[in-house]
């Protein structure tokens, strides 16, 4: 078994053209390549036997508008012989097209499906991508930092009907109205005690 050092050493010495930065931090390899590279990064952190990163944790992505490549495309890998975790990431453009991982790890199915549905990152050869948590004909990605925050319809199930209606949406004015000062700065409500409570 490696420790993370010597893992570093022997990832950067066996990938050296494939790979743009590692670091160790928090107990963890952290690995940056560019998106061509994936399937030959994954293949060989999963199979080579002194790294032996069996199973896909998660796929997730950190969206940066205000940049060229506008998403981080990122990675959780563990392995469990080896005790040991590796975050791999790269970034891409808002409407690339990157390769699927469920070949060599079928998890990533459900995964990518999320990472489509969220931010709208689109994987090629993957077996079923379509949206995995929000409704049929739902528009947009709500995990992008462009989405609005209140939509112009709202899905509901109506009793009257009897089934699932697409309505405007409509704020009710009493839920309009927030306190927002602290529970501990006190409250400004309490009736002041007259001269006449007093006496009683």
């Amino acid at each position: 078994m490696l420790n993370l050092f010597d893992l570093e050493k022997k990832i950067n010495s066996e990938l050296t053209t494939k790979i743009n930065k590692t670091e160790i931090k928090h107990n963890q390899l952290y690995m940056e390549i560019d998106k061509e590279d994936l399937i030959d990064v994954t293949l060989f952190i999963k199979t080579n036997k002194d790294t032996k990163f069996r199973q896909l944790i998660d796929i997730t992505v950190v969206d940066y508008p205000e940049k060229a490549q506008r998403f981080k495309v990122v990675y959780l890998f563990l392995s469990h012989e080896f005790n040991q975790r590796m975050i791999l990431s790269y970034d891409i453009n808002e409407n690339e097209v990157i390769s699927s991982l469920t070949t060599i790890f079928p998890s990533a199915n459900w995964m990518e499906r999320e990472v489509f549905d969220m931010y709208g990152v689109n994987f090629k050869d993957h077996p079923d991508l379509r949206r995995i948590l929000t409704d049929y004909g739902f528009e947009g990605h709500p995990l992008r930092k462009d989405f609005p925050l209140t939509g112009h319809s709202e899905v509901r199930y109506s009793e009257d009907q009897k089934k699932v209606i697409n309505e405007p949406v409509k704020l009710e004015q009493n839920y309009r109205n927030f306190d927002y000062e602290s529970p501990w700065e006190g409250t400004k409500y309490i009736k002041e005690q007259t001269d006449n409570d007093k006496k009683n």
